[in-house]
C-alpha cells in the first residue's frame, strides 16, 4: 500500500488545523483546575477533542457538554502491560463516563514477542467494547520500543481489528513521532485508517509537515502556541499550504506529552 492513495490537504484554514489536535491532558501531575483550564482551552481554539485521564473523563465531560469538542481518553497508558479483561473494563468505564475516542496501548511485550495473535485479539475486543457504545479506537503502538517490521505487523494489526486510527506513540517514550515510523504505517495500511502522531509536535511547521505525509490527528500539548501562529500566519483569512518540512531528524526532536 502507497501513501500516494492517501488524500493530502493543499491548503488548511486555522479551524481545519484546530480540527486536527487532541488537546492532552495526560501528564501524572494535572490537577482538576489544570483539566479545567485544558478543557476551557481546547473549547477557545476549537480543538478536536481533549484526551484526558481515566480519572477525569466525567469531569471533562460535564465541563464540555453543549461544545463541539469531543471527550477522549487512555487505556492500558502508558506501557500497555494490563490484562486484556482490565483493559475491557477501563474501555466501558470510559465510555460509559463520558468518552467517545479511546486511545489504547497495545501489549507492546507481546508483539515483540512474536505473538501477534494476542495483540490483534485483544485489539480486536476493545474496538468491539468501544464501537458498541458508538466511540472510536486509536491504537497505539508505542515506536520506540519497536523494530520497523513489528511497526508494519502493529499499524496492519489496527486496520484488521477495526480500530480507526493507529498512533505512534504515548509521547511518554524515549521519541515520539517521527517521519520514518509514520511513513511505515502509512504505507502498511489502507487509506482508510487514518494516523495520528503524538510525542514532538510542539510547532506548527512540524503539524504541516506530518500532514503532508497523510497524518489527520496529533496528540499535543503546544495547541495554543500552535493555534496562536496559525492565526498570525493567516491573518488575512487565508488558509495555509501544506508543505513537505525539511528531512527528518528521526527521534531527537520527539518530545514527552
Amino acid at each position: 500500500m502507497s501513501t500516494a492513495a492517501r488524500v493530502i490537504p493543499a491548503t488548511l484554514t486555522v479551524r481545519e488545523i484546530a480540527a486536527l489536535i487532541d488537546h492532552s491532558l495526560l501528564r501524572p501531575e494535572l490537577t482538576d483546575y489544570d483539566v479545567t483550564s485544558g478543557c476551557a482551552l481546547a473549547e477557545q481554539y476549537g480543538t478536536w477533542s481533549v484526551c484526558v485521564k481515566p480519572a477525569d473523563v466525567a469531569l471533562a465531560e460535564h465541563l464540555l457538554t453543549g461544545s463541539s469538542v469531543v471527550v477522549g481518553t487512555v487505556v492500558g497508558f502508558p506501557h500497555g502491560n494490563s490484562t486484556t479483561e482490565s483493559k475491557l473494563f477501563e474501555t466501558r468505564r470510559a465510555l460509559d463516563d463520558g468518552a467517545r475516542e479511546i486511545d489504547m496501548v497495545i501489549n507492546i511485550g507481546k508483539l515483540r514477542s512474536g505473538q501477534p495473535e494476542y495483540v490483534e485479539d485483544e485489539v480486536s475486543q476493545v474496538v468491539q467494547a468501544t464501537h458498541s457504545a458508538q466511540g472510536l479506537v486509536k491504537v497505539i503502538l508505542e515506536n520506540a520500543y519497536l523494530s520497523d517490521e513489528q511497526i508494519v505487523e502493529g499499524s496492519q494489526i489496527g486496520e484488521r481489528s477495526g480500530a480507526e486510527f493507529i498512533k505512534t506513540s504515548t509521547g511518554f517514550a524515549p521519541a515520539g513521532a517521527t517521519v520514518h515510523d509514520l511513513l511505515l504505517m502509512a504505507g502498511a495500511t489502507s487509506p482508510k485508517v487514518q494516523i495520528k502522531a503524538a510525542g514532538g509536535v510542539r510547532t506548527l511547521a512540524r503539524l504541516l509537515e506530518l500532514v503532508a505525509l497523510g497524518v489527520t490527528r496529533f496528540g499535543a500539548t503546544a495547541t495554543a502556541s500552535i493555534l496562536d501562529e496559525a492565526m498570525q500566519r493567516s491573518a488575512d483569512g487565508s488558509a495555509l499550504a501544506v508543505v513537505a518540512g525539511p528531512p527528518d531528524q528521526g527521534s531527537n526532536d520527539a518530545a514527552t506529552y
